[in-house]
């Protein structure tokens, strides 16, 4: 069960939107005289200021971060600062000024005087990542989502009905940004995948606000569903996000504490997590997002005390003298029988889980394009992945247990 991602995507947007956006902009920027009252009424309709105040806190609902470690957010009365301090891997942190819609754009100095300035809540959103649709569905702003990188990997129907009625397009169908028609659909924000793109700068150039999403790199589960409160400055739903959250954390640390009490009353249940591809076997570090979730379910195995959050890239051979003898092996292939595995690689064939064991498989949902929920909604919520893997490892402890992403791999 590595530490893997599935890319995917969001787009669009109607020239009455880019009509209001721009006069909200001009009158919430210009004279003295206000905005005019077609506009304010506008604007009251969609959450926005009418007649600013600059000592009003305009952000009565407020984001905590407890888990994330990768991003920040910091409020003034007007705007919020949302800092990702890796946005790529080994890249500088960058910092967004979020304004709320009506009031002025401030005048920063220092790091924040060249930050990108989102006027929220958004009304259009290009998504590279098909981790970011369970934000958007999970908080009711689905609506927001225009543009989707592709639509190939993406297991949610809301989402799929939304491409197929023209509602949300495809601006990467070959992993290929295309950059010119991002910029002629004019989307408030492209949010990334934790990677960067030669044509991201194109984009910030044409004004379109690039922001970067890595949860990726967070190592535990409950920081990288808090990745929700980030969309939700974006979005403007900070209250139905922390309730969100608020349900996960509290579901995934019920099971945690039933995989504690299971370790307590006897041993860890011994694992084999990942599998062979191109001849190398992808282990998760102990430090990883997958070694705390084996953790927390009260399991173990090899690796689980080498240090670091990535993963360690090892032979077969290695693999089978340390973790061969474990009785479950956690996978990530599409099999429909153990003879599959074979199929794949003879060598399975020596692995006790896999003669005498149980041979568990995360593709239980996987969409008609072959995208798989595991590495989609399964992102947000971490609880109930952490659920599916108790009741793998501790069946006696979870009779009656419906998975959600996890299945049992038949016997050939």
């Amino acid at each position: 069960m590595p530490s893997v991602r599935s890319l995917a995507p969001g787009r669009r947007q109607a020239a009455a939107a880019v009509f209001l956006a721009a006069a909200l902009t001009l009158t919430a920027c210009g004279g003295a005289s206000g905005p005019p009252a077609d506009a304010k009424a506008a604007a009251a309709g969609k959450g926005c200021i009418e007649d600013f105040d600059p000592a009003k806190d305009y952000f009565p609902v407020k984001s905590t971060v407890k888990h994330a470690e990768n991003f920040t957010l910091r409020y003034e009365k007007s705007y919020q600062v949302l800092t990702v301090k890796e946005p790529f891997p080994k890249g500088k942190p960058e910092s967004y000024v979020l304004v709320k819609c009506g009031a002025p754009k401030p005048e920063l100095t220092g790091e924040l005087a060249s930050a990108q300035q989102v006027t929220v809540p958004v009304k259009s959103l290009y998504s590279a990542s098909t981790t970011h649709l369970p934000l958007l569905t999970e908080t009711g702003t689905l609506d927001v989502l225009t543009g989707v990188a592709s639509a190939v990997a993406i297991s949610s129907a809301e989402v799929l009905e939304r491409v197929r009625a023209g509602e949300v397009v495809e601006y990467a169908k070959d992993r290929t940004l295309d950059a010119e028609a991002v910029i002629g659909a004019k989307p408030d924000v492209l949010m990334t995948q934790g990677t960067d793109d030669p044509q991201y700068p194109k984009l910030r150039q044409a004004g379109i606000a690039v922001v970067a999403n890595a949860e990726w790199l967070e190592p535990s589960p409950l920081g990288r569903a808090e990745w929700v409160k980030a969309m939700a400055a974006l979005t403007g739903a900070e209250q139905r996000a922390g309730e969100v959250f608020d349900t996960i954390e509290g579901d995934y640390r019920k099971v945690a504490a039933k995989g504690a009490q299971a370790v307590a009353a006897g041993r860890p249940v011994e694992v084999l997590p990942g599998t062979m591809y191109q001849g190398t076997w992808s282990m998760p570090a102990g430090g990883s997002y997958a070694a705390r979730l084996i953790k927390d379910a009260g399991g173990t195995y090899p690796w689980a005390s080498e240090r670091g959050t990535g993963g360690l890239q090892l032979n077969f051979e290695g693999v089978h003298a340390k973790g061969g003898r474990a009785p479950v092996w956690i996978a990530d292939q599409q099999w429909k029988s153990t003879a599959d595995a074979v199929k794949a690689d003879s060598r399975y064939g020596q692995l006790k889980a896999l003669t005498g064991g149980a041979v568990w498989t995360n593709t239980k949902a996987v969409g008609p394009g072959g995208g798989n929920d595991y590495f989609e909604r399964g992102v947000l919520r971490p609880d109930l992945v952490l659920a599916d893997l108790f009741a793998l490892m501790h069946p006696d402890r979870a009779k009656g247990h419906t998975f959600t992403f996890y299945e049992l791999v038949p016997k050939a």
